[in-house]
């Protein structure tokens, strides 16, 4: 995908009278969401495409754009009776009266052009309605295959620009698609668009696979298996499908995870009635030991500089947080609520550290400082668990499991705790690991 810029007769700058902006922090719980105004863009001259017409795929940008923004809680889309078609000529000159009065505070305007050469051109155009000013404008060229991931890029560039998060709609989750009976479940590696579009099975079933975690670079998957009746970590390449194994003549190796430079993976191994934490190089080597408990040391997530490492342990007698730094020196415990704490993950942002947390036969998300301050809880539900960071640090996903039943599914809540959705999966779905903003 080409990010291009785009001269159809208005500034690339953001005037200095352009104030509008959405109040982050709060969402729903203190604020109403944005009304925003998102129209299906035209297209100079309808044509037809490997993906449909260029008056379809412009219908179902803004649809995909309205779903992402609307899906953020910080935003209330107009209602399709009140978006009034727009023409090409338009686009770069909007009807500011008419979107006054619909009460819309922005205005996302944009087109879809078919190029000589087979690919797209897809404008996106974000004004203050109020102001009558352009915010910020942004063009991608993409193939006809692409037209969902450029609809998400400029639902991004809206959503930058108006809440002051970095981006997200443009991201993939990796989970474990669920199906059949309770105690004989088949679980399968699956892949899908964060709003569960886009989706495709990794894996045939025939092993039962669990915690996959994306690499850095996003060309693989670390995971583990039963592919060879022992828990083994395995690292599957998304281009060729293939899986290789990573540690090979050792006791059981689990719950892996990627170094933010892509250059190690974290893992636990069990032997001798510990389980403890180790590191290994990305292409295979020697493992290194990091921890020496004689309890179980598990569930490890590095900060964003790979500076430190946070995990669990029940080496005080319950299982509860503690970061170290990345050789395993100097482990300080961080948990100090009532209940037991479980799969840390690191925000990408590295403020935040969000949890499992058990207690009254309770599984909830929550999160707090890297210090242990400021423990929220985000969810109230009855089986909640295995948090993953998008890639802004403002949003998880994480999987939802029915009582008495086991079945599960993916949802994601926000900071705020108010804006909690499920997301879409043909099949039950657990372990969820939200990858990096595509490139």
């Amino acid at each position: 995908m080409t990010a291009v810029l785009l001269a159809l007769g208005a500034s690339l700058t953001t005037p200095a009278a352009a104030q509008v902006e959405v109040d982050v922090t709060g969402g729903a719980s203190v604020g109403q969401p944005m009304p925003i105004a998102v129209p299906p863009m035209p297209t100079p001259n309808p044509q037809s495409t490997a993906a449909g017409t260029t008056d379809q795929l412009g219908r179902q940008m803004a649809e995909v754009m309205t779903n992402d923004l609307r899906n953020s809680g910080l935003f209330k889309p107009l209602a399709p009776d009140q978006l009034r078609p727009v023409g090409f000529d338009q686009v770069t000159a909007p009807d500011f009266p008419y979107w006054g009065g619909t009460g819309a505070q922005a205005l996302v305007q944009g087109f879809v052009r078919a190029n000589g050469d087979g690919t797209l051109t897809v404008g996106c155009y974000l004004y203050d309605v109020f102001a009558k000013t352009e915010l910020t404008r942004q063009g991608f060229v993409v193939s006809p295959a692409d037209w969902r991931r450029a609809a998400h890029k400029c639902a991004d560039t809206v959503y930058q620009r108006l809440s002051g998060e970095g981006p997200y709609f443009d991201s993939r989750v990796v989970y474990v698609s669920e199906t059949g009976p309770k105690g004989k479940r088949i679980k399968r590696l699956a892949i899908m668009d964060q709003d569960g579009a886009n989706h495709r099975f990794l894996t045939n079933g025939q092993a039962i696979v669990l915690t996959p975690r994306f690499a850095p670079n996003q060309q693989s998957i670390v995971y583990m298996s039963y592919d060879e009746k022992v828990p083994s970590i395995y690292v599957l390449d998304l281009g060729s499908g293939r899986p290789r194994r990573v540690v090979s003549g050792v006791s059981t190796t689990f719950a892996p995870r990627f170094s933010p430079n892509g250059q190690w993976i974290l893992f636990s191994m069990a032997q001798g009635g510990t389980t403890n934490i180790y590191r290994v190089p990305a292409g295979g080597g020697s493992p290194q030991r990091l921890t020496n408990s004689a309890g179980i040391d598990t569930g490890g997530s590095y900060s964003p500089d790979g500076s430190k490492i946070v995990f669990e342990s029940d080496r005080g007698g319950s299982q509860q947080l503690y970061v170290m730094n990345a050789d395993g020196s100097n482990p300080q415990r961080i948990s100090f609520g009532g209940g037991r704490y479980a799969t840390p993950s690191w925000s990408p942002r590295g403020d935040l550290i969000a949890f499992t947390k058990m207690d009254g036969g309770r599984f909830r998300i929550g999160i707090m400082s890297p210090s242990g301050g400021g423990e929220k809880l985000l969810t109230e539900s009855w089986g909640d668990e295995g948090p993953s960071w998008s890639p802004n640090g403002r949003v998880l996903t994480f999987f939802r499991a029915a009582q008495g039943s086991g079945k599960a599914d993916v949802w994601s809540v926000d900071l705020t705790g108010v804006n909690e959705r499920r997301i879409p999966t043909p099949l039950d779905g657990s372990d969820p690991s939200w990858g990096p903003l595509r490139p």
